[in-house]
């Protein structure tokens, strides 16, 4: 298949270079407008009982439930001319409008309420109100909101926080973001490209299949926009590993092709050659980060499953377009790959020749391993020890939903300032306070006021506010509010002064939960959705981790023949994301460092960015592990298969592939790098881990674990069953080998390169 593709592009080459520039027009231009498609929620499953409770009062309660929360502040107080002007102000904007219903008001609620609406100081009260509609509907409505009505004017400010403030703010962030890391990545890339071939025409070709990728991942998610819902944080990811991974392959061929050209093949026997080996590393690879990310759609969140959609395409969109058109590009290109070679002026200044060969023996990577492998014990347990070591703080890891909290403070949001007076200045959250729902109950007033009594005794519970009455302490402390009663049930709005996303949240909850209630109740607010988030990531998790590790040995057997090797794969890679998770641990959930990255340490992680960092870097350390062993596995099929053999083997392969995995690497880190400098600590979060699992996994891990692993097992590295040797034989596709189409010109070339 590889060779007959590889005579597609060497035939057709200008008729493919026409089609995918044209296809690189139609993706920009039908990807230009996703973000607005996209949406910032899906942390929680549509059928859980937190958002069942949520769809019950938006629907049956007038939308009491808020996600829009308007703080006004004055100096002078919340109860001064100045500020009682603006609160109507708002007030009037919101009732003007046909999409916001549920408002409520500190200058127009009942006394004993309104004390809840005002700030510990005086200074800040609130309006509150639900914006009715589809997610991506609210959070556009909010945008629209925040334009009129917030700002400061005579003294008095106006902030707007809330759900949909929350979703609005978050989306113009990531457009904000997206646009800085493409600004660093690329430049930064391509001049690791240069330094890596020396010419600027070789060093261009990874980033234009890099850039191509970009354009066709726009279009991916804007295509998916159409028939399932996107996170709008898929955004930054799938087009990091659209970059990383188009960059990565691309380096991977152009450099085959160009040492086959180094070998005395002619351009189209290079060409034919560069596809039937990388390709092939380039397959597989592609194969095998596609199956981790598609793990991600067992999860009923479409946070992560739009990840799956997303990055399934992506990985297809990447390996295609450098086993397809970077070919084609090779063939009109030829030995002008070279051109413009900065190497030359810079050899002639310094009184070296750039283009002088060496053999593999001769390499740093060759004389490292064979050190390595002389001590092969010693380096593999230093390396396992320290990787361990840091990554010991995940044992103390504690999940959470996000909050406006993933708004760095540096991002200047509306919605993070309000969230920060909330959690500080008021006598509870109305962004986190708990609700019940009893749907469906017509019992007696006195049962709603008797039950709404148990509740507020419960410990950390500031008031219980229902139809029948506001309690507080098991005492009936103001009238109640009619609405919160009609022919459809009751709900009931629970005030708390405890953190909804800690352990202290998660015991109120339960309490909450065993006090008996009059008809079934249903629990919603931050506590409850945090439970149910936690529960569907939880009820998958090993699903999803048994899929990944099913499909990636049954790939690397398919690939080198071998049982262990698979097996190692596969404990390498788990040892290197576990060092990655201490770190993330310790960093944004310890808080250490938060004044570099501009992080709030909140003492949680939110759950789901694990689990993606699992998937996407448990694939992209696959993308080396195939590279290196593609190597190894051509010396060792060449040798006499002894153990010394294995020894060298090992060594040439690292030495023949090192400089390259690691070029590959250091580009992928400045992708993923590139997501440091995002306002969302999550994306923050994400992309550093996926840094430092790269740089470690093409260093620490293949550079030197790997080889001492590999020197220790011997030729036990290559052993499987004989069933499945000869399976493995049976389907099998060898490098070495030539397919259907290779012309007899070429076969001469490829017989004498054997």
């Amino acid at each position: 298949m590889l060779v007959r593709i590889a005579h597609l592009a060497t035939r057709h080459p200008r008729t493919i270079l026409l089609a995918a520039a044209l296809l690189a027009v139609l993706c920009g231009a039908f990807g230009a407008t996703v973000i607005s498609h996209m949406k910032t929620g899906g942390f929680t499953p549509d059928d859980a009982e937190s958002s069942q409770v949520a769809k019950l009062i938006a629907d049956n309660f007038g939308g009491a439930e808020p996600n829009l929360i308007l703080l006004v502040r004055d100096d002078a107080g919340a109860d001064s001319p100045a500020a009682k002007a603006a609160g109507a102000k708002v007030v009037d904007t919101l009732r003007s409008r046909g999409d916001v219903i549920g408002i409520q008001s500190y200058w127009s609620a009942p006394q004993s309420f309104a004390s809840v609406l005002r700030s510990k100081d005086g200074k800040s009260a609130l309006v509150l109100g639900y914006i009715t509609g589809e997610e991506s509907m609210a959070q556009k409505a909010a945008g629209a909101i925040a334009e009129e009505v917030t700002g400061t004017s005579d003294g008095v400010s106006v902030y707007q926080g809330g759900l949909s403030s929350l979703y609005h703010e978050s989306n113009e962030q990531i457009t904000h973001d997206l646009a800085v890391a493409e600004s660093v990545a690329i430049p930064l890339s391509f001049i690791v490209l240069i330094l890596v071939f020396g010419s600027l025409v070789a060093a261009f070709l990874p980033l234009a299949v890099g850039i191509f990728a970009i354009l066709t991942t726009l279009a991916i998610l804007r295509a998916l926009t159409v028939f399932t819902d996107v996170s709008i944080y898929a955004l930054n990811l799938t087009t990091a590993m659209g970059l990383a991974l188009a960059i990565d392959y691309s380096l991977f061929i152009v450099s085959r092709f160009r040492e086959e050209l180094g070998n005395g093949l002619d351009v189209e026997a290079a060409v034919v050659r560069a596809v039937q080996t990388a390709g092939r590393t380039v397959l597989y690879s592609a194969l095998t980060v596609a199956l981790s990310v598609a793990a991600l759609g067992v999860f009923n969140l479409y946070f992560l499953q739009s990840f799956a959609y997303a990055g399934v395409a992506v990985v297809a969109a990447a390996a295609a377009a450098s086993i397809l058109i970077l070919p084609a590009v090779l063939m009109v290109l030829g030995h002008r790959v070279n051109a413009l070679d900065l190497r030359k002026p810079l050899g002639r200044l310094f009184g070296w020749d750039p283009h002088a060969q060496r053999t593999p023996e001769q390499t740093f990577w060759y004389r490292t391993v064979q050190w390595v492998m002389r001590h092969a014990a010693p380096v593999a347990i230093a390396i396992i020890v320290l990787m361990l070591a840091i990554g010991s703080p995940f044992l103390g890891v504690k999940f959470g939903y996000p909050d406006d909290r993933v708004l760095n403070a540096g991002a200047s949001a509306s919605s993070r300032t309000v969230g920060d007076a909330l959690r500080s200045d008021f006598q509870s959250n109305a962004a986190t306070n708990a609700t019940v729902v009893l749907d469906d109950y017509h019992g007696s007033p006195a049962a709603i006021g008797d039950y709404a009594a148990a509740l507020s005794k419960v410990e950390g519970v500031s008031g219980v506010l229902s139809g029948s009455g506001l309690y507080a302490g098991g005492l009936k402390v103001a009238p109640g509010s009619p609405q919160m009663t009609n022919d459809t049930g009751a709900f009931f709005t629970v005030a708390t002064t405890v953190d909804p996303f800690t352990s202290a949240g998660k015991t109120q909850l339960d309490r909450l939960r065993d006090v008996p209630s009059p008809g079934p109740a249903l629990f919603g607010g931050s506590a409850a959705i945090n439970r149910d988030s936690l529960d569907a990531l939880g009820a998958r998790l090993p699903l999803a981790a048994g899929l990944i590790a099913l499909t990636s040995f049954v790939v690397l057997f398919l690939f080198t023949g071998s049982m262990l090797l698979p097996l190692k794969a596969l404990a390498l890679n788990t040892l290197s994301l576990t060092a990655a998770f201490g770190a993330m641990v310790w960093i944004f959930q310890d808080g250490h460092l938060s004044s570099v990255f501009g992080n709030s340490a909140t003492g949680y992680l939110v759950p789901t960015m694990p689990i993606l960092m699992f998937c996407l870097a448990f694939g992209m350390s696959m993308d080396y592990e195939v590279f290196l062993l593609s190597r190894i596995r051509e010396e060792w099929l060449a040798s006499g298969q002894t153990a010394a053999d294995n020894t060298r083997a090992v060594a040439l392969g690292v030495a023949r592939t090192g400089r390259i995995f690691t070029a590959a690497a250091l580009l992928m880190a400045i992708v993923m790098a590139a997501m440091v400098t995002s306002k969302v600590s999550f994306i923050q979060m994400t992309g550093l881990g996926l840094t430092l699992t790269v740089l470690a996994d093409a260093t620490l891990i293949r550079g030197l674990l790997a080889p001492a692993l590999m020197r220790l097992l011997g030729t036990a590295n290559w052993w499987a069953p004989a069933p499945l040797a000869r399976l493995h034989a049976k389907i099998g596709l060898s490098e070495g080998e030539t397919a259907p189409g290779t012309t007899e010109s070429e076969k001469h070339q490829l017989a004498g390169r054997a």
